[in-house]
């Protein structure tokens, strides 16, 4: 019988980017199956915004694991968990990780190498050594898992798009299944990223990354795309409008735009 790892690792194809849906609960998640997601995936901020805290380090392990655990139940696709650093700086912990995800189900999981809740990145040797463990964890799982390697330096203004793909590269090495720098220039600098790896790129859809369209990014190779927190930060625009004008001037118009609940409903069931 295929594992949900090994369907999951098929879905990376460079050139054919998957879009994998980052999501915040069981509905969200039904909803984006719906819709048609061929992969999910938790989102550390998202989550983070369910339990009223800000992103960055404020999760436990323990409660991304459940809050990946009730993904999972809610999905009859792959998901993939957002892990932040792997929650703790040491090898043996992110190696430990990769074995409890598992356990839950999770298809795979992405590790960054920034140190938390600093936000600095770990040196380039720990960096690597923690992408080897982790990979060596996935390697002795007995069945498929996918290791996302992040290198957020671009992202957190660590450093440049040399030194992560310095990164990239040793990652890759170190057994990294997928590698990931959130955020890089332009696309240029991630057409630089995808053409100087072997293993599937997963592209961060924000910012300016905003303006480009699934195609653009299957020119330049990228494998995959995911949201981060995104679709979670529209629903919380939505939000804000709307308490923004019921608080400030008692205007409820802006209720008027939301989604007939028939149609989330047929979603749902």
């Amino acid at each position: 019988m295929t594992h949900i790892a090994e369907t999951f690792r098929a879905l990376h194809i460079k050139g054919d980017p998957l879009l994998m849906v980052n999501v915040w609960d069981r509905g969200s998640a039904k909803m984006m199956v719906a819709m048609g997601a061929k992969a999910l995936a938790t989102s550390s901020a998202a989550h983070a915004f369910t339990l009223g805290r800000p992103d960055g380090g404020t999760l436990t392990r323990d409660e991304a694991l459940a809050h990946a655990q009730e993904i999972v139940s809610a999905s009859p696709v792959p998901v993939q968990g957002d892990f932040e650093n792997g929650f703790g700086d040491d090898p043996d912990t992110c190696a430990e990780t990769v074995r409890m995800a598992a356990e839950v189900g999770l298809a795979g999981i992405c590790i960054e190498d920034t140190v938390l809740p600093a936000q600095t990145a770990y040196d380039f040797e720990l960096a690597v050594d923690r992408i080897a463990a982790a990979a060596s964890a996935a390697r002795d799982l007995g069945h498929d898992f996918v290791l996302t390697a992040r290198a957020d330096g671009i992202m957190t203004g660590a450093y440049d798009t040399d030194e992560a793909l310095r990164r990239l590269l040793a990652f890759e090495a170190a057994g990294a299944d997928c590698l990931y720098a959130p955020l890089p220039p332009d696309m240029a600098a991630l057409a630089r990223i995808c053409g100087a790896t072997t293993v599937p790129v997963n592209a961060l859809v924000a910012g300016p990354f905003n303006q480009q369209n699934q195609a653009e990014f299957a020119k330049i190779g990228v494998a995959r795309l995911s949201l981060g927190s995104a679709l979670s930060r529209i629903t919380h625009r939505a939000i804000y409008d709307a308490a923004t004008a019921m608080f400030g001037s008692g205007d409820f118009s802006t209720l008027q735009t939301g989604i007939d609940s028939a149609i989330i409903d047929d979603l749902l069931t």
